[in-house]
This record gives structure tokens, sequence and C-alpha cells, in this order.
């Protein structure tokens, strides 16, 4: 794609990365075919190959209004587009960089104001946030019902192993996850325990920075980055730990990035590369340790046949590119997994998405829960505490992270 960027962007390190984007894109439309909205709306600029049209229109100081706003948010950076693309172009990445010239060009109605800044001031703060969900849940009952599905009940967490182990990895707590699936961590860290990993959370690490960097503060969510940096790298170089793992996709593809989003930044760029050079997905993990996983299921005796419907979120198959990993660790503990359909397609959640844009996220959503209940399942799993709970809220069966299955089967949440 032939491309002529403004003078207030072409030379800069924006500009040359969306530059370098945008002559990639060959204009086949394959992304059309695997894009959640565009299926939705038929609508050419509600996907990819329409939205690469605004960005470079956007870039190169074209007119613009409050409509090519409309577009690039309905977009749920799911990168599905990426994982068909034939030309690897780098959407996920042109679409921030459009959405931030955007953003400081087009005024947004106040209210739209409004609601953006209590989501980025409010999500990423764990402790605010648990206090808020806490309250939540204590009057759940007369909650309207957007806010009622947003507010998922809480499974007992069990206990967290003693750090007892030499081989140490460090967890991410995150912001949303403690509070609304607060069994997550623990559940992996009595699996990792159980083949002689110990899982730590370090004081001073926080949000990921994602829920800041999509909602267009990209410099609130790069400080949350060196927050997390700081905390965690310290650490690495002491060779106390391993590495950082992910329980959360939708952390793991942001925390993998920090190299990238801070490679302007002198003082940071080079423990925030080894940051995302040592951070893994828990099922990578255990795709590595899956002969002691098998050999620890083996000794527990765990039980079998129970049919599964897995729903792999868009950060994990399209963001990290791990697909089939975690099915396999589940077929390896005795589940049976159905087949879904589309399993490609976003179920609507993405991060903040659900509460900007409700009407395609629920319709998302239902499709979603159509093809992961079509196979018969007891319960659906999943691998990102937002698609958990954004199903869960219209779900028949209860849904659990993947990873409280792997637990439930060495049967180390008993008595925890």
């Amino acid at each position: 794609m032939q491309t002529n960027l403004a003078d207030f962007i072409k030379d800069t390190a924006q500009g040359k990365e969306a530059e370098s984007i945008l002559r990639a894109c060959v204009h086949c439309g394959f992304c059309t075919a695997t894009c959640p909205t565009y299926q939705l709306l038929g609508d050419e600029l509600d996907g990819p190959r329409g939205r690469i049209y605004l960005i470079k229109q956007v870039l190169e100081g074209r007119e613009f209004t409050a409509s090519t706003q409309l577009h690039l948010d309905r977009c749920l950076t799911c990168r599905s587009c990426e994982s068909t693309c034939p030309s690897g172009v780098r959407y996920g990445r042109l679409v921030d960089i459009g959405r931030e010239v955007v953003e400081k060009r087009v005024a947004r109605p106040a209210g739209q104001r409004a609601v953006r800044w209590l989501l980025k001031e409010f999500v990423p703060r764990a402790g605010l946030f648990g206090a808020s969900m806490a309250l939540g849940r204590a009057v759940k009952p007369l909650l309207p019902g957007m806010l009622k599905a947003k507010v998922p009940d809480v499974r007992a967490p069990g206990r967290w192993p003693e750090h007892r182990h030499p081989r140490r990895w460090i967890a991410l707590a995150g912001c949303a996850q403690p509070a609304m699936a607060p069994s997550v961590n623990r559940a992996a860290a009595r699996v990792l325990d159980a083949i002689g990993i110990s899982l730590v959370e370090v004081a001073g690490a926080g949000c990921c920075g994602a829920v800041r960097y999509h909602l267009n503060d990209q410099p609130g969510g790069l400080d949350d980055a060196r927050r997390n940096v700081d905390a965690w790298a310290p650490l690495l170089e002491r060779g106390e730990v391993e590495g950082i793992l992910m329980t959360a996709s939708g952390c793991g593809v942001q925390v993998r990035e920090y190299g990238h989003l801070l490679a302007g930044d002198a003082r940071y760029r080079d423990r925030a590369r080894q940051i995302g050079e040592s951070t893994l997905d828990l099922s990578e993990l255990l795709t590595r340790e899956v002969a002691s996983l098998e050999r620890a299921l083996q000794a527990r005796g765990g039980g079998r046949g129970e049919r599964i419907s897995f729903h792999a979120p868009c950060t994990l198959q399209h963001g990290q590119k791990i697909r089939g990993v975690v099915e396999r660790l589940l077929l390896a503990a005795g589940y049976e997994l159905t087949v879904v359909a589309d399993a490609h397609l976003c179920c609507g959640s993405a991060g903040t998405y659900s509460l900007l844009q409700p009407e395609l996220s629920m319709r998302l959503r239902d499709n979603k829960l159509a093809a992961l209940g079509a196979g018969g399942p007891t319960r659906i799993a999943s691998a990102n505490v937002g698609c958990m709970t954004h199903l869960e809220s219209a779900a028949t069966v209860p849904v659990v992270h993947w990873i409280e299955l792997i637990d439930e089967r060495l049967n180390t949440a008993k008595g925890g």
C-alpha cells in the first residue's frame, strides 16, 4: 500500500512503524472473512481492510470525523485478522497508533469521556476495584442487569502452597483477576507445587497496562509497564526466579510486548525486553513440564471423562499465537473436549469493550455460547478472566479457568 504520511507524524517512531505496517498490506481482503464485527455489521469500514484505509487517511492528514472514531472504536482488537493475513500485517499495532491520533483530534461527547476516564482510573487500581467488587456482591440483587453481569460469584480460592521449591516463577496478580477470580492464581500455584515449582507474586507489581493503553491512554499504560519492570527485573537479574508466568492471556499479550512498547525509553528498554522474553503463558510452562505433570496426575489418581468446551481467548490464539496447547493439557488430564465451531471468533469481552460497545458485545457472546454449548459440555473453560466473566453472565453451565480443571484432577484443591 503506497503511503504519503503527513508532516505531523512521518518522521516519528510511530509514523515509521505505521508506514511499514501500511506498506505490507496488499488489499487482499482475507482478513475481512474472519473479522467478528464485519460478520455482524457487513460494513467494509467495520472490517480490518476498511479500518486500515481509514487509518491511512488519518495519518496522511486527510479530514476525519467522529464517524472515523466510531469505526475504530468498534474494533475488538481481537487480532483474528493477523492470524489470517498472508502478508503478516501487524494490524493490532496499527490500530493502536490510529486510535491515539484520532483521540487527540476528535472531541468525544462528555458522557463517553466520563465513562472512559472512570474505566482507566478505576479498573487498574486493584485495591479500589476489589473493594468495589465486594460491595457489588453485597448488593448484587439490586443492581441493573448489565452491572449485575459484571459481578461474578467467587469460588473458594483454596490455599496457596508454601514457597518450598528452589525453582520459582513470578505470577502477575493483575488488577481485575484478584477480585473477580481469586481461585485462578491459587489453583496455578497448587498445580505447579505438585511438579516442584513455587509460584510467587511480587509486591509492587500491578495492572499490566492493557486497560489504559487500549483506552488510548498510552502514557498511562506505559507507566504501568514501567512499574512492573521495576518490580520484576531485580529478581530476574539476581537469578531468584526463572521467569514471569501469566494466568490471564490478556495480560500475557501485553507483557510480552513490553520490549517493543518501551523500546524508545533508554532507561527501561533493555529490562523491558528481558521481561518480555522471560514471560510465558501458564500453558507453555506446563507443556515444558508435561512429563512431570503426567506423573503427578497418575500419582493423584484423578477422575476421567467429563465433557468440557474450551474457549480460546483472542489474546491467547491470535495475540500470543498459542493454539491447541491448553487443549492438549486438558486431554492429558482426562477431560473430553467438544468441537467448537468458529473457535477463532471473539466472545465479545475484549477488555472494556463489553461496557463500551454492549450491543455488539452481547451478540458476539450469545453466538459464542451457542457454539460452546452445541457439544453438550458440563462446563466451559477459558484462559482469561474477562472472557470467563463475560461468558458466565449468560451461560447455562459453570465457566472456569482451565487451570482449575487441572487442579481438580490433581486433587490439590481438597481441603484447601
